[in-house]
């Protein structure tokens, strides 16, 4: 099971930690319409992002529900609620009856439905006519949930996808930018690259530049004291009595917003 899968089901239209291989996408609508739209709206808000993806398109809940994996292959499920035959909250329920780890996202053209959410312990309801911000809206909040991002970059070991929470820290070499990142154990990806632009690509993910030569995660980051950030990994980085104050202050600030 991947760690990011995505399934739309719906009538109208119709997102550290394990291992994200690719996002398995499905969009289950019985509206030709809304399938269509809603599966243009994903390929430009994960391709914006930098994720890869496949989409899958079910035409009904009885189809979803007709393959037993259905119900556990997926990791977010975005669903209709009322399809004919199998309505949304009854393949949602079937679905969560295999103990699914699936983030549901629940669909929907009337306002009066979204209490159904409630039975399937939905984590997002989206309204068919707010499709066209909801979607991006929707996927910002999920993927926040699920705390996953990667982001490309092309390294001299080749083109390397990251998931960003893995990188520990990434340290400045003469014309060269060097991640330490987290697998099995930690390695080593260079890119020549200024620091500069790394930490402009990595702007959002919770990076903080602790030194002109090193970019750390706050995720990593146990405590900045005595002029040294020390990190998960037992690993002491030095921090310059001219950033320290600061640094400290934005660690301090990024704990206190967890």
């Amino acid at each position: 099971m991947s760690r990011l899968t995505l399934i739309f089901a719906g009538k109208s239209f119709f997102g550290i930690y394990e291992v994200l291989d690719m996002l398995e996408i499905a969009v289950c609508d019985d509206e030709k319409f809304y399938r269509e739209k809603i599966q243009k709206l994903l390929e430009e808000y994960l391709t914006g992002h930098g994720l890869e993806y496949r989409i899958r398109l079910f035409l009904s809940g009885e189809e979803f529900l007709s393959c037993s994996e259905n119900s556990v292959k997926y990791d977010i499920v975005f669903m209709d609620i009322n399809m004919e035959k199998v309505d949304g909250i009854q393949a949602a329920m079937q679905m969560q009856s295999f103990h699914s780890c699936t983030y549901l996202v629940l669909v929907t053209a009337f306002i009066n439905y979204v209490l159904e959410g409630y039975k399937v312990n939905a984590v997002r309801y989206i309204m068919k006519d707010t499709l066209d911000t909801a979607i991006a809206e929707c996927m910002d909040a999920v993927l926040e949930k699920m705390k996953i991002a990667r982001i490309s970059f092309s390294f001299m070991e080749g083109e390397r996808m990251l998931y960003t929470d893995n990188i520990l820290y990434v340290e400045s070499r003469k014309h060269k930018s060097v991640f330490f990142y987290m697998e099995s154990e930690i390695v080593k990806y260079q890119i020549y690259e200024k620091l500069d632009w790394v930490e402009q690509r990595l702007s959002g993910f919770h990076f903080l530049r602790i030194h002109k030569s090193y970019l750390v995660n706050m995720k990593h980051i146990r405590r900045i004291s005595n002029y040294t950030a020390v990190l998960d990994t037992g690993e002491e980085l030095p921090v310059p009595r001219l950033r320290f104050q600061a640094a400290k202050e934005a660690f301090v600030a990024y704990k206190g917003a967890l």
